[in-house]
């Protein structure tokens, strides 16, 4: 069943979020017509490759225009037309962000699914998922509506007092000029009598705009620190989320919109500010509460502009390696990452190019690192307008770290973190003037982790994980020494993400149980239980050379290069122990088997199937873990519809039957078998089997198989039937390592 046909059906509750993905950006019409297309497509890879990306974006376009031509429905074929036309005009001149987008929704598409088949959410995901409810975001929109209709009531307001005052003038200035004869005359009182009522009317109408102004200005200021503020800053803490492995990172759109609204308001209230200044120049009176009033709530205006302005310059996107797209804010010497700061404000004008200057670990206190760094590029860049950010300012910066050389072999505060754990951030400046106004601008990235080589990486990205899941300071470089502890609700949750991320699919229910007891043993049971940061990623399991992070990023790899179709139809049971292992198996069918990683392997996984002798006895039988050498020459699917046992001279056979709990083999893995016999003439077709030899004193006491040949050619295989006598072990192959 396609992804999609899943997604239709989730329950309502799940629906909405799928909803929320989809919007101008990448509209559900196409989702739904080019399905089965898109996600046979491979858009992550696209992300960071232009030339593939021009080709994904010109044959979406194709299948737009197919899909079109034959659309029956009039209305439905002009809808498909407009949204291919937005799209030209959206993606054409960058189509990796278009494929991006789509990876992005592709991929968050999986974790809800995921989320479905676990049937609950983490204390993270449902913490955030209150922070953006629509209750919220339907009262910041009232309310940002408000106030930009009074503004706008104010400037006719404002545009009726400056009517009112040029007739005053006008008549003031007539009064003026007549003959002094008539000053005493009845016609001139009823004349002066009329002025002053004008005047009255004049200082109700300035006292009541101010006072308008007044409301609204504590309006916006109440808005921006009760509401605006938090939203920025449920951003921010959803932005960490996303990078490692949360809910997709929505929502800055709407926070751009925010606050450009406001901006404008501000800027208007300025404006009619100054124009009540004018209107002063001309006329003004004893009491006039502008020359009181204005003067103060110009500062007010300015300061909420200034704030509102400089809290808007956001790191939209945090350093990334386009090598490593899935593991931001980990960055490799020499190789090149990229970030990307915004504005969210559109700004009414700028007097000049608004320059941003990035510094790498500006104001670090000496000897709070052990290695220096910087930047190899241009570390300045001008912001631009690009189309599909509407209107607002944003830059993206490509760079090179480097690290500094050190005359004296001194490092400063060397040995007391490990690389991994050492923070570092990325900080962008900028300064301009806007109406009269200098701004100072200032952001920074999240702690990023620096790494020389790609062996660091798995480490690194535990430093990023265990930061971003536990707190929300954007630059607590302190944080590693002393970092605080997890809950193990916490952990599991972004545990499972890596594998919705990485493997397409998270983990359910019983395999965070599993993993929980190869953790954390008899506290498994209680969620609340505290994970310390070295048992996590430091400490080797017990009587094992490796960390249980170590240990999960192995398998995660594992899974995303070799194992993916297995994984992803959730036929590996994969974190179950062997003493649960033989407790599910000893009442199944013989030859029932399942699938588990390696306990005491880096990256490998295995099969046990049951047998029963004659007389009842139950035995088991472990095949040597596969790793990624293994599996680099044989699908696992192939390997497990091709594998043979050797036993007492018995002619070859497989031995697997079941897929645990009840499935035939065929039936489960059938649709995933995909090698085939060489086609090339003259030579004569072959196929790779996988061999073990069952010890002929294997017992339910010890139930070990012994490590599987590489894969032979059916001519190897017929030769080894008719030597029996020979030992296995020792013979060579062509396919040995």
């Amino acid at each position: 069943m396609s992804q999609w046909k899943q997604i239709q059906q989730l329950e309502i509750r799940l629906l909405e979020h799928v909803d929320y993905l989809y919007d101008d950006n990448f509209p559900m019409d196409i989702r739904q017509g080019l399905a089965s297309w898109i996600e046979s497509q491979d858009w992550d890879t696209a992300a960071t490759d232009d030339s593939m990306a021009t080709v994904l974006f010109t044959n979406l376009l194709s299948q737009l225009d197919r899909v079109r031509s034959h659309e029956q429905n009039f209305l439905q074929r002009h809808n498909m037309k407009i949204i291919q036309q937005q799209l030209q005009v959206k993606y054409a001149s960058n189509p990796a962000i278009m494929a991006k987008v789509i990876s992005t929704c592709l991929r968050e598409e999986r974790r809800i699914l995921s989320s479905a088949c676990t049937q609950e959410q983490g204390p993270l995901e449902k913490s955030l998922q209150n922070s953006v409810a629509f209750e919220r975001q339907k009262s910041m929109d009232n309310r940002v509506g408000i106030i930009r209709g009074s503004v706008q009531l104010m400037d006719q307001a404002v545009k009726y007092i400056e009517d009112m005052q040029d007739d005053f003038d006008f008549r003031y200035k007539t009064l003026q000029s007549r003959d002094s004869t008539d000053r005493n005359s009845d016609l001139m009182k009823q004349e002066v009598t009329r002025l002053q009522e004008m005047l009255n009317r004049l200082d109700f109408k300035r006292k009541e705009i101010l006072s308008k102004m007044d409301v609204v200005v504590k309006e916006i200021d109440d808005l921006m620190t009760s509401q605006l503020s938090p939203e920025l800053q449920d951003w921010k803490r959803r932005q960490q989320v996303a990078a490692i492995g949360g809910p997709q990172l929505t929502g800055l759109d709407q926070l751009q919109s925010w606050f450009t609204l406001i901006a404008q308001s501000l800027f208007q209230i300025k404006r009619q500010l100054d124009k009540l200044g004018e209107l002063v120049v001309k006329v003004t009176y004893e009491s006039d509460p502008i020359p009181l009033q204005k003067p103060q709530m110009e500062e007010r205006v300015k300061y909420l502009i200034y704030h509102l302005i400089k809290s808007s310059f956001v790191v939209e996107k945090q350093p990334c390696m386009p090598t490593h797209p899935q593991k931001p804010l980990i960055i490799k010497t020499g190789v090149q990452f990229t970030t990307k700061v915004r504005l969210l404000v559109k700004l009414p004008e700028v007097d000049y190019q608004l320059k941003v200057k990035t510094t790498f670990d500006k104001d670090l206190p000496p000897g709070r690192v052990s290695r220096q760094f910087f930047i190899l590029t241009n570390n300045t860049k001008v912001m631009d307008i690009e189309d599909y950010s509407n209107g607002c300012l944003s830059v993206e910066f490509r760079h090179l770290l480097k690290e500094k050389k050190y005359i004296n072999g001194t490092k400063g505060n060397e040995g007391l973190l490990s690389v991994t754990e050492e923070l570092h951030s990325l900080s962008f400046e900028a300064c301009f003037t806007v109406q009269g106004l200098t701004i100072d601008l200032e952001t920074c990235s999240l702690p990023l982790v620096v790494i020389s080589n790609v062996s660091q990486l798995p480490g690194g990205w535990a430093s990023v994980m265990w930061y971003n899941l536990l707190t929300d300071e954007p630059r607590n470089l302190a944080f590693f020494g002393n970092p605080p502890r997890a809950t193990w609700s916490q952990l599991s949750e972004v545990l499972s993400w890596q594998f919705s991320t990485f493997a397409g699919r998270g983990l359910n229910k019983e395999q965070l149980t599993m993993l929980g007891e190869k953790l954390l043993g008899q506290h498994a049971s209680c969620n609340d239980y505290q994970v310390s940061w070295s048992k996590f990623s430091k400490e080797n399991i017990p009587g094992k050379p490796f960390s249980f992070w170590m240990w999960l990023d192995s398998i995660l790899e594992l899974i995303k290069k070799h194992l993916l179709p297995v994984w992803n139809e959730n036929y590996i049971m994969g974190f179950v122990s062997k003493e649960m292992e033989r407790t599910l198996l000893k009442d199944r069918e013989p030859g029932t088997f399942l699938l588990r990683f390696s306990e005491s392997h880096l990256g490998g996984i295995t099969f046990t199937w049951v047998e029963h002798n004659d007389n009842g006895e139950v035995k088991f039988n472990s095949v040597e873990p596969y790793t990624k050498n293994r599996l680099s020459a044989l699908p696992f699917a192939d390997i497990i519809r091709d594998y043979k046992v050797i036993s007492d001279g018995v002619v070859p056979e497989n031995p697997l039957k079941f897929l645990y709990p009840d499935i035939p083999k065929n039936e489960a893995f059938g649709r995933l078998y995909n090698s085939q016999p060489s086609k090339v003439h003259p030579y004569i077709a072959s196929t790779l089997i996988p061999i073990s030899e069952l010890p002929n004193n294997t017992s339910s006491a010890s139930p070990s198989c012994q490590s599987p040949e590489p894969p032979m050619t059916p001519g190897e295989f017929d030769m080894l039937s008719e030597q029996l006598c020979f030992d296995i072990d020792n013979m060579s192959s062509p396919y040995s390592e």
